[in-house]
């Protein structure tokens, strides 16, 4: 028993949860110690139960998965992540894996890639797939939005006109055509349409 690597999952939708639970409690060598729906109550657990490896989706209530792995690991810098999420827009991947995790897996993938990637991570190693890897190294390529960019996308994205947009940042309507401008640049796209799309597909802004 002392040789199992005693899991933690954090997962938002029960049935998704329990269905983890048991996959991963049918695996010998695995024991799920765990099983949360939110990441405040994630990191409470951690620091009670102090996990091998801790299997985390991205958007959870109350605190959001990046968030989770930050505050744990900023306690626990050994602290073993593997995100397991829908989401594959490179942001997100590039901002989980600034945050620690050590792997990035999609939900859907076969059990015994799941239950080698924990063991993988439990070693200290990273395991990012070949699909995953491209498009992080799209997001490194490319050209970084600026915070008031993403300001300015966020705003198009939730539909709001230039003349919104320049009300809510207290800026000129003729700055915010600029800013709109560049990130059309940056993102290689012709509208703000196709921006707004992008920039959901990227994870550049929260997926509500």
């Amino acid at each position: 028993m002392s040789d199992r690597i005693r899991l933690m999952l954090v997962e938002d939708h029960h049935m998704v949860r329990q269905g983890l639970v048991a996959l991963l409690s049918s695996t010998d060598d695995l024991e799920v110690v765990a099983s949360i729906g939110d990441g405040l109550e994630a990191v409470e657990q951690f620091r009670t139960l102090l996990p091998d490896v801790t299997l985390i989706d991205l958007q959870l209530p109350k605190l959001g998965g990046v968030e989770t792995i930050r505050r744990i690991r900023a306690e626990f810098p050994n602290a073993h992540f593997i995100v397991l999420t829908t989401f594959d827009g490179d942001e997100d991947i590039y901002r989980a894996l600034q945050a620690g995790a050590r792997a990035y897996l999609l939900k859907g993938m076969p059990l015994d890639e799941l239950v080698a990637t924990i063991h993988t991570v439990h070693k200290g190693r990273l395991h990012i797939p070949p699909a995953v890897a491209e498009k992080l190294a799209q997001r490194i390529s490319g050209q970084e939005l600026t915070a008031r960019e993403l300001s300015v996308l966020e705003r198009i994205v939730a539909g709001r006109a230039n003349k919104d947009i320049a009300a809510d940042l207290c800026i000129s309507e003729a700055t915010v055509k600029t800013h709109v401008n560049n990130l059309l640049g940056k993102l290689g796209v012709a509208d703000r349409t196709h921006a707004a799309t992008v920039a959901i597909q990227r994870g550049l802004v929260s997926h509500r």
